[in-house]
């Protein structure tokens, strides 16, 4: 899963002036007829983005519109200059990671509640993308975390489907009979990202429900976190850097781990390893129940726009079932809403259990300010990896952060 930097590398900034010329800020039309459509996305490669532009144009030639798909290089800096410039697309890709921060500085439009699929969005999504009670842009897809099993691991080492685990205790059990000299049994990314999960199985929380106050020392969260150092302590987990991997994904590929905890982007790996079988399972349950992140990016329309109308009408198209379910098809994403989601969960079911967690999905703390904070805990993290570290400090130091950084998005 690739991850992109918040920047102002001078070096962008002259070519994200060129590739948004003509966008949100350059006088289109307030209807679809007539318009000229620049979308800016974050693509996964070419599939993903012809599928994009394949939608786009169906939808122009019944609005009497042109619409113009581009792929950042870097989204997040290219979309930034874009609003610096006064020149922002038209239609983007908003990360649930940025959403925050846009939401709060007014750079988005909140059409999302009036369009006519509004209430058929999973509600976890809806609340990702809500700012200030108010439902701000349509999620375009998501995806959740799951268990991954190499199945050629799996059964060499004696576990049927019936080993599946279910709990923190199974997943432990599972990890030693799958570890060997050559194999571990468990690899996954050390950050928040990851870690997160096992906090929140715990029954822990970053942010107390009124949105107010922090909670990322609570006793909760520090068991989640013992129970990951337990089992690298225990050498059935290693994170990827530790195996020679860039990632859980290459890491299970290339057989130097036996499960992973990754998304439905884990289909990337058969261009690399086509010979690698794999499952997916929900990922098991802690001590305070279910929980799995949910990974989302929103439709965003510049706040202002001169096509505002055109691209809502393109976000309605782009957003139905139908046309979600072609995008899954084209390079695999998981529909946003809870009946396009279904018929995906039929036609894949390799990928049902990752529709399955959203269930009881939550998204990873988001709200303006908490980026950085993120990041220095992230940054602390990987003493973990040298069990040279103290848990307790490190959320001693992230509460502390988080708070302050929550005080000043509360204002």
């Amino acid at each position: 899963m690739s991850k992109r930097t918040w920047g102002g590398a001078v070096a962008l900034a002259a070519a994200s002036a060129v590739v948004l010329t003509g966008c949100a800020g350059g006088g289109g039309t307030g209807d679809s007829g007539g318009s000229e459509l620049t979308i800016l996305i974050g693509s996964s490669g070419d599939a993903e983005t012809k599928a994009v532009q394949a939608a786009a144009d169906a939808w122009a030639k019944d609005n009497d519109a042109t619409v113009k798909v581009i792929a950042a290089d870097d989204l997040n800096q290219q979309l930034s200059q874009g609003f610096a410039g006064d020149d922002a697309p038209d239609l983007f890709y908003m990360g649930w990671d940025q959403f925050a921060n846009y939401a709060s500085n007014g750079y988005l439009d909140s059409y999302a509640k009036d369009l006519s699929n509004a209430g058929q969005f999973y509600p976890s999504l809806v609340d990702t993308f809500t700012y200030d009670g108010e439902f701000v842009c349509a999620p375009k897809d998501f995806s959740t975390l799951g268990l991954i099993v190499n199945t050629d691991l799996w059964a060499a080492a004696g576990l049927t489907d019936a080993d599946v685990p279910t709990d923190w205790d199974g997943l432990e059990a599972v990890a030693k009979k799958l570890t060997n000299d050559s194999t571990v049994g468990l690899s996954f990314g050390l950050e928040y990202a990851r870690l997160g999960v096992f906090m929140n199985q715990a029954g822990g929380s970053l942010v107390s429900d009124d949105g107010k106050t922090a909670t990322a020392d609570s006793a909760e969260n520090l068991a989640g976190l013992e129970y990951v150092q337990k089992l690298h302590d225990e050498g059935v987990l290693k994170f990827p850097s530790e195996i020679d991997a860039g990632w859980g994904g290459e890491a299970l590929g290339a057989g130097k781990a036996a499960m992973v905890i990754e998304g439905p982007w884990i289909k990337g790996i058969a261009g690399d390893y086509p010979d690698t079988k794999w499952a997916a399972y929900e990922l098991p349950a802690g001590p305070g129940g279910d929980s799995t992140f949910t990974f989302s990016n929103c439709w965003g329309i510049p706040a202002n726009s001169d096509t505002r109308d055109a691209a809502v009408s393109l976000v309605e198209y782009l957003t139905s079932d139908e046309q979600q379910l072609k995008f899954a098809d084209a390079f695999g994403v998981i529909p946003s809403t809870e009946s396009g989601a279904a018929s995906y969960a039929q036609k894949y079911p390799d990928y049902a259990s990752f529709v399955a967690g959203n269930d009881y999905a939550v998204s990873p703390v988001n709200f303006a300010g908490s980026a950085s904070v993120v990041g220095d805990f992230n940054a602390q993290l990987e003493g973990m990896a040298s069990g040279n570290v103290d848990l307790k400090s490190i959320l001693a130091s992230f509460q502390t952060q988080l708070q302050a950084a929550l005080d000043e998005a509360n204002g």
